[in-house]
């Protein structure tokens, strides 16, 4: 689960780290109040969403007077930011954080991700802030600070200070660095995050520290223990096919392709997109409809690829251990006939219950193109969306 900057942001604050005055708007009258409430003669009025490079598709704007924070927040807000991390369908704008725009002398990056494959926390800092990080790795690979936390002591001040000294601090300005190293940490470990970056991480002109922005991604399977992170969650800006998906237990993610895939088990699901790309198509979701799918379970799956209108062909691949195939066969029919699919629909079965499960098909009266394995199905539902292209 992501969350705003502003949310972000709290938690850092609750967790040492110095972040500039700032406040949430909900309207561009609201921003103005929060400009004159905050004080100060410049501000930076932000469109809160979950991506990145708002600054490049105009959703950070600088203001000198209240004019300019009420014109930059009537700009953004109920519009939606385009970036390249949202997609072109962009991501809507309904609220805004007004900040107080302090001078600074330098820009850092630091961030903190779980590492997978060590199963450790790795901390990543460096001095090109302003970057993304894989700018960063390809343009300057001999900048990038790294420091991999062993996770019975958790992050040390050895290594934060190592951090800070490799940033090119001055002594004095190395304990606020260490502070807010150390903060940070704190902040992501105590609140099951698995990512968190702070880019830019600035010094002002009278040495201070400030995270200037803060972007943080939770462990899902956490937030049952993580109320107040939990209570952050904004549904807006949720793919809707992915929230739908999840009021039903159903792991989905909506892609661009044109085949839209149903499939029992997270693995074969990654391996049914593969050999769709392998055999030259698109793949238009990842779905798992899970171990113990119901007929009703798996209508609902088969309804939620249907409402992607850039598939042109459906593509079911079931190998039925736990699973049976002939309730995915019920499953299909029933969703075929509800929505009145006009659709190519291109079925795999294997497992527990085949041939109950294509003679369910094969007696339906329904239009279904069968396929013996799961490559053969893949270079079918190719096939057949070229055709309807």
């Amino acid at each position: 689960m992501d969350v705003h900057e502003y949310q972000a942001k709290e938690l850092l604050a609750s967790a040492g780290v110095a972040v500039p005055r700032g406040a949430i708007a909900f309207s561009a009258d609201q921003a103005v109040y929060a400009a004159t409430e905050l004080g100060g003669w410049h501000w930076a009025v932000k469109a809160q969403i979950h991506a990145g490079a708002r600054g490049k598709a105009g959703g950070i704007k600088l203001c000198k007077t209240y004019h300019e924070v009420r014109e930059a927040a009537a700009g953004m807000l109920g519009k939606r930011l385009v970036t390249h991390q949202t997609g072109p369908e962009g991501k809507p704008v309904q609220r805004v954080y007004v900040e107080v725009a302090d001078p600074f002398e330098k820009e850092f990056y630091l961030g903190f991700v779980l590492d997978r494959k060590l199963e450790r926390v790795r901390v990543i800092a460096s001095a090109e802030g302003g970057m993304e990080i894989e700018e960063i790795a390809s343009k300057h690979p001999e900048k990038l600070i790294q420091v991999i936390v062993e996770p019975a002591v958790g992050l040390q001040q050895f290594q934060a200070r190592q951090i800070a000294f490799k940033l090119g601090l001055s002594s004095r300005q190395v304990q606020r660095a260490v502070t807010s190293i150390m903060g940070a940490y704190r902040a992501f470990r105590d609140h099951d995050a698995t990512m968190l970056e702070i880019n830019p991480l600035v010094l002002t002109k009278d040495d201070r520290i400030l995270a200037l922005d803060a972007k943080m991604s939770f462990d899902d399977n956490a937030l049952f223990r993580r109320n107040n992170v939990a209570n952050m969650h904004d549904p807006s800006q949720d793919d809707p096919r992915e929230a739908q998906a999840a009021e039903h237990n159903l792991n989905y993610v909506g892609l661009e392709g044109d085949i839209g895939c149903v499939v029992n088990g997270a693995g074969l699901a990654m391996a049914t997109m593969d050999v769709i790309k392998y055999a030259g198509g698109e793949p238009a979701n990842f779905l798992d409809v899970g171990g113990g799918a119901s007929p009703e379970r798996t209508a609902t799956a088969f309804r939620l690829v249907l409402s992607d209108k850039n598939v042109k062909v459906v593509l079911v691949n079931i190998f039925a251990g736990i699973n049976r195939c002939d309730w995915i066969a019920e499953g299909v029919v029933h969703a075929v006939k509800e929505v009145d699919l006009k659709l190519p629909l291109v079925v795999r079965l294997a497992g527990t219950n085949v041939e109950e499960g294509r003679r369910i098909l094969k007696e339906s009266g329904i239009s279904v193109i069968m396929a013996e394995s799961l490559t053969e199905a893949a270079e079918k539902a190719v096939e057949a969306a070229k055709a309807a292209a």
